[in-house]
C-alpha cells in the first residue's frame, strides 16, 4: 500500500515542485516504486521529468473531470521506478468545474483507490493556493510535507498553512498528519536564513527535517533539461541534499510501519 504524501504550501516560490520532482526521483533511486502526481496547472513537475504535454493522450484533468481512471493517465518517465500522472493547462478549469461536482473535495481520494496498491510512494505536487485542487490532494493524502523558504515571512505563512491543515483534518481527512517541514533555499552565509531555521526548529522540533535544501544552481538548471538534479549533476549539493531527504522520509516510513 502506497504512502501518499502531498507537498503543499500556499506560498509560491518555496520549492514545492523542486521538492516533488527530486524527492520522487531520490526515492526511486532507493528502489522504491514512485508515482508523482502533478496537481499544479502550471505543470512544471510534468516538464521537469521530461514529459511532453503535447503528446499526452490522457492527463490528470481527464481523470478528475471526465471520470477516466488514474491508471490511464500514468506515464513512465525516463527514470526507473518513477511514473507520473501529468498535468496540462486544462487543469486550470478544474478549479472552477469542481464547484458543481458532488463531494468535490474527495474526487482524487476516490480515484486513488484504484492504484494505491501499485506503488510504494505517491507524491502529489500541489499548486500554491488552497483551492479545490490542493484540498483534493490533502483529503486524499496520508501526510503533508511542507517546504518552507528560509526568509522573513516564513513563520507567518507556515502558521496560516497549519491552520488550514487543521481544517482539513477536522472536516475531510482526520488521519492526515504532518510528514515534516523542509527548509529550502538555505544559505548558511545569510544570518537571517540561520535565524529563521533556528526559529522553525525551536517551534516544530522533530517535525523539521535535519536535511536542509541549499540554494543551488543545479536545482535551478535541471528542470530545463527535463531531469531531476540527481540525473543532471549527481555530485551537486542540491542533488545530494534530496538524496539525504529521501533517506529521512524512508526512515520515517519504517518507524510508522512498526
Amino acid at each position: 500500500m502506497a504512502r501518499i504524501i502531498a507537498i503543499a504550501n500556499q506560498k509560491g516560490g518555496v520549492g514545492k515542485t523542486t521538492t516533488s520532482i527530486n524527492l520522487s526521483a531520490s526515492l526511486a533511486i532507493n528502489d522504491q516504486a514512485v508515482l508523482l502526481i502533478d496537481m499544479d496547472p502550471q505543470s512544471n513537475a510534468t516538464s521537469g521529468v521530461g514529459i511532453d504535454q503535447k503528446a499526452l493522450p490522457c492527463s490528470l484533468y481527464d481523470c478528475l473531470m471526465r471520470g477516466k481512471p488514474l491508471s490511464e493517465a500514468v506515464s513512465q518517465t525516463n527514470i526507473a521506478r518513477l511514473w507520473i500522472i501529468p498535468a496540462t493547462a486544462d487543469l486550470v478549469g478544474a478549479e472552477v468545474e469542481l464547484v458543481n461536482v458532488e463531494e468535490r473535495e474527495s474526487v482524487l481520494k476516490k480515484s486513488l483507490q484504484e492504484i494505491v496498491g501499485r506503488y510504494d510512494y505517491i507524491i502529489i505536487d500541489c499548486p500554491p493556493a488552497l483551492g479545490f485542487l490542493t484540498i483534493n490532494a490533502l483529503a486524499g493524502a496520508h501526510s503533508v510535507l511542507i517546504p518552507v523558504q528560509c526568509e522573513y515571512y516564513a513563520m507567518e505563512g507556515l502558521g496560516r498553512l497549519m491552520a488550514n491543515v487543521k481544517r482539513i483534518q477536522d472536516g475531510l481527512n482526520p488521519s492526515l498528519v504532518l510528514e515534516g517541514i523542509l527548509l529550502t533555499m538555505f544559505d548558511s552565509r545569510n544570518s537571517l536564513g540561520r535565524q529563521v531555521s533556528e526559529e522553525i526548529r525551536n517551534h516544530f522540533k522533530e517535525k523539521v527535517y535535519k536535511t536542509m535544501i541549499p540554494r543551488n544552481v543545479t536545482l535551478a538548471e535541471a528542470p530545463s533539461y527535463g531531469k531531476p538534479a540527481a540525473f543532471y549533476n549527481a555530485a551537486s549539493a542540491g542533488a545530494q541534499a534530496y538524496l539525504e531527504l529521501a533517506k529521512e522520509v524512508l526512515a520515517h516510513g519504517e518507524e510508522g510501519a512498526r
